[in-house]
C-alpha cells in the first residue's frame, strides 16, 4: 500500500456546485479512475493524481462551509457515491479527505482554519483520520492508543496506530491520544494534527489486505512527538468528538451508496443474456433500487442537519450506516449470483465489490460496533 510521492502542485479551479460537480466527478470516475481500478485493487496503487483531481474540484470540500456559502453534507455524500460506484477504495479515500478537512474546520484553531485548511481544500494537501481507535475506545471496545504526556507549550505524544488510511510520506491526519500524567490518566483526551514528515513519526508497510489495498494504509509509530498549539484541534477532546460524531458517521454513508449502486449496475449489464434465469434469484435489481433509492433519500434528509446533538438523531444515523452495510453486503452477494462463472473470475468487477463490501462492513463503525452503540444509546440515554 505504497503511496506515490507526485508533486503536489494542483490546478486551481473554481469550486463547482449541484449538478455541474457531480457531473465533473462522475466524468473523473469513469475516465482516468475506471482506468486505474484494477492497479489501485491488485497492485496497491495510490491514485494521488485523482484524488488531488477530485479536490480540485471540489468533491471533498463540499460540506464545507465556505465564503461562498454553507457547505452541503447531501453534496459531498452524492460525490463520493459517484467515485464508489467505480472504486470503493478511492471512495473511502474521499471519506478520509473530506473528514480531516471537517477536523479541520471545527477545530476553531486560526493556524488549522487558514492556509492549512485552503490548501486541504483544494488538494494541495492531502490526509486522513485516526478516529477508529478512539471511537472504539469512546465505545468501551478497545483503549487508546496514544499517550500524550504534558510538557511546557504542548505535549509529547508516543504509541502506536496499526493501520492509518490516506497517507504518504508529506500526508497528516487527524488523531486523539490520552492525555497522561506520570503513570495516570489525566481523565481527558486531545486531538490534534499529526504530520507524517514530523520528527518522531514513522510509517510501516500493513500486512496484504483482500481489498483496498491502494489506500495508502500505513502503521504509524510515534515516538516523542511534539505537539505545539499550532496542531491542536480540540483539547479537551470529546467535546468536539460529541458535536461531530453524527457528521464523521453519515459521510460514510456515501461509501456504501456507491457500491451498492455498482453491484446493481452490474446485475443489469448481464440481464439481457442471464434475465431467463436470474428471475429465479432473490434481491432482483429493481427489488435493491428500490431499497436503495429509499436508504439515499433518507440520508439526503439527514444531510440537511448533520450536527444535530440530540441522541435521537445520533441514532437514525447510526441506523442508516448500519443498514447501508447490510444493503451493500446483499447486492455484491446477489451481483456475484446474477453474473454467475464470469463474476467468479478475479479480474471481475463483482469480485472486487464482494470484498470492498466486507471492508464497508468492518470499517469503524463496523456493523457489530454501529449495534452495539445503538443498544447503549437506546437503553442509556432515551426516556423509557
Amino acid at each position: 500500500m505504497n503511496a506515490a510521492d507526485l508533486p503536489r502542485e494542483v490546478t486551481s479551479l473554481p469550486p463547482l456546485s449541484g449538478d455541474a460537480l457531480l457531473a465533473a466527478v462522475r466524468a473523473v470516475a469513469q475516465g482516468p479512475l475506471q482506468q486505474q481500478v484494477e492497479a489501485i485493487d491488485r497492485q496497491g496503487h495510490y491514485p494521488a493524481a485523482v484524488l488531488r483531481q477530485l479536490a480540485a474540484l471540489g468533491a471533498m470540500s463540499a460540506h464545507l462551509d465556505a465564503p461562498a456559502g454553507p457547505g452541503s453534507y447531501a453534496l459531498a455524500i452524492q460525490a463520493m457515491a459517484e467515485v464508489s460506484r467505480v472504486c470503493g477504495a478511492t471512495g473511502f479515500m474521499m471519506w478520509c479527505q473530506a473528514v480531516c478537512g471537517l477536523y479541520l474546520q471545527q477545530s476553531g484553531n486560526p493556524a488549522l482554519m487558514g492556509e492549512v485548511l485552503a490548501d486541504h481544500a483544494g488538494g494541495v494537501g492531502l490526509g486522513g483520520t485516526a478516529l477508529s481507535n478512539p471511537m472504539k475506545s469512546y465505545a468501551q471496545i478497545e483503549s487508546l492508543l496514544l499517550k500524550a504526556t504534558p510538557v511546557a507549550g504542548g505535549y509529547l505524544v508516543n504509541g502506536t496506530l496499526p493501520w492509518v488510511s490516506n497517507l504518504g510520506p508529506d500526508h497528516y491526519f487527524g488523531a486523539i491520544a490520552a492525555v497522561v500524567e506520570g503513570d495516570a490518566p489525566a481523565g481527558k483526551e486531545v486531538m490534534f494534527l499529526l504530520r507524517c514528515d514530523a520528527p518522531g513519526v514513522e510509517l510501516r508497510e500493513c500486512p496484504s489486505f483482500s481489498a483496498m489495498e491502494g489506500t495508502g494504509t500505513y502503521a504509524v509509530r510515534v515516538k516523542d512527538l511534539f505537539i505545539g498549539a499550532d496542531e491542536i484541534m480540540a483539547d479537551p477532546a470529546k467535546p468536539t468528538i460529541a458535536r461531530i460524531r453524527a457528521a464523521f458517521v453519515m459521510l460514510q454513508c456515501g461509501m456504501a451508496v456507491g457500491i451498492t449502486q455498482g453491484a446493481i449496475d452490474s446485475m443489469w449489464a448481464v440481464e439481457p443474456q442471464l434475465g431467463h434465469v436470474n428471475q429465479f434469484l432473490e434481491d432482483r435489481p429493481a427489488t435493491l433500487q428500490a431499497e436503495l433509492d429509499a436508504l439515499t433519500a433518507r440520508v439526503m434528509k439527514m444531510a440537511e442537519t448533520p450536527f444535530d446533538p440530540s441522541t435521537e438523531f445520533f441514532i437514525d444515523v447510526l441506523d442508516a450506516r448500519a443498514h447501508g452495510a447490510e444493503l451493500c453486503l446483499r447486492a455484491a452477494q446477489s451481483a456475484l449470483m446474477h453474473q454467475g462463472a464470469r463474476g467468479y473470475l478475479m479480474s471481475s468487477e463483482v469480485q472486487r465489490r464482494v470484498r470492498e463490501s466486507h471492508f464497508v462492513a468492518i470499517v469503524t463503525p463496523a456493523i457489530k460496533h454501529l449495534r452495539k452503540e445503538m443498544a447503549r444509546l437506546s437503553t442509556e440515554e432515551l426516556p423509557a
